[in-house]
């Protein structure tokens, strides 16, 4: 691997060209960050299949709270959804990975040397400060749809959060956490426009036949996840 990089233990943020006190994201201590190098040791991508062309991608072991990323075999090629934290040479080869947001970009640096990929996200959440070691190729400012993959700007939890559907399946990562039979919108950002975010979600969604919801931590049909989301989800703050 070329230049400094650094794992942290408790969140798998990655912390490239530098090695700080505390973890940009989480703000555990530097005595819990691993170099990536150690990471790659330790840990591996491990792919679970959801859907007939989706794959889950999580580090195994499980590393933090590190968020689940999503391979698509779109006829145009495999395109990932957020990036694992871990950087695994067998890792299923990725063309382009697309970012919901910009709190876990997981190793896409790393990625994108060994794949030869295009890393993008949106142009509100690019200028964030953590995101500024990472390398994107392009930005986004508007929707589109890209080999059968339709990305939704959103806003809300953060300035350029980004929903995406491919086929019959959500990509919604952490906008809202399911919780029991409930749901919760995530509290790490701005009430008001969260729940406004919220309210456009629900109006890109009608109409559309869904079967599944990939979220950060969790695949759930899409039927009983959009039971919740219409309950009303609660914002608790933090």
């Amino acid at each position: 691997m070329h230049g400094e990089q650094y794992v942290c233990l408790v969140c798998g943020f990655n912390m490239v060209g530098f090695h700080p006190d505390h973890c940009p994201f989480c703000g555990t201590g530097k005595e819990n960050f691993i170099t990536a190098d150690q990471c790659s040791a330790r840990y591996r991508v491990q792919g679970t299949p959801v859907h007939k062309h989706v794959t889950r991608l999580n580090s195994t072991p499980s590393l933090g709270i590190e968020h689940a990323a999503y391979c698509i075999d779109t006829p145009g090629g495999a395109i990932w959804i957020d990036c694992p934290s871990c950087f695994d040479k067998t890792a299923p080869r990725a063309h382009t990975i697309l970012f919901t947001h910009h709190h876990f970009l997981g190793a896409c640096n790393l990625y994108r040397e060994q794949f030869g990929a295009r890393v993008r996200i949106h142009h509100d959440d690019s200028w964030h400060q953590i995101c500024r070691p990472f390398i994107f190729d392009d930005t986004f400012g508007a929707d589109f749809l890209e080999h059968g993959l339709q990305a939704f700007h959103i806003d809300g939890h953060t300035p350029g959060f980004t929903m995406y559907i491919f086929e019959d399946v959500l990509f919604i990562c952490d906008y809202v956490f399911l919780d029991g039979e409930s749901m919760k919108y995530n509290p790490f950002g701005p009430a008001d426009r969260t729940v406004a975010g919220g309210v456009q979600i629900a109006k890109l969604l009608q109409g559309k036949e869904l079967s599944t919801v990939c979220g950060y931590n969790y695949v759930v049909p899409y039927d009983e996840w959009r039971r919740r989301f219409e309950a009303g989800p609660v914002y608790a703050g933090y």
